[in-house]
């Protein structure tokens, strides 16, 4: 199988993951700046890690709306659904962020030394989700009934 790639969409930066072969493990991967060249640079990724599909989070509201940070990633999504060859996929990401915060902070990192990274592991942590369901959807279907 080949990696799938995990995205955190922000205004200012955009934090990447790419999964195992085996599609266990999340791993980050590198935070882009979020302008015109996004797409293009997650393209070369996809072409060069041959990404079978782009797991996007969005970042609705704990009640589940959809506000503005979320509507600019769904149309980052579309971008990428226009432009490249593999499926793009959306998540529920709520809290992420603030779970890569808490988990960098834990692990002694200090806030200015995170700021490059928090959007990798925010990304790694909504591809992990992603790939812990799909594991577990597949896990599900081969109980017998």
């Amino acid at each position: 199988m080949n990696p799938i790639l995990g995205i955190d969409f922000g205004r200012a930066r955009i934090g990447l993951a790419i999964s195992d072969e085996l599609r266990l493990l999340a791993h980050p991967l590198e935070t882009i700046p979020a302008n015109k060249d996004s797409v293009k640079r997650v393209g070369e990724i996809v072409r060069d890690r041959k990404i079978d599909k782009i797991v996007v989070g969005i970042p609705r509201h704990m009640s589940g709306e959809i506000g503005r940070a979320a509507n600019e990633a769904l149309e980052f999504a579309a971008k990428l659904r226009e432009q490249l060859p593999c499926a793009v996929e959306t998540w529920d990401e709520r809290l992420t962020t603030v779970a890569a915060n808490r988990a960098l902070s834990e692990a002694g990192k200090k806030t200015r030394q995170t700021r490059k990274f928090v959007d990798q592991v925010a990304a790694q942590m909504i591809l992990q989700g992603y790939l812990d369901r799909e594991r577990g959807a597949v896990s599900a279907k081969e109980i017998p009934h």
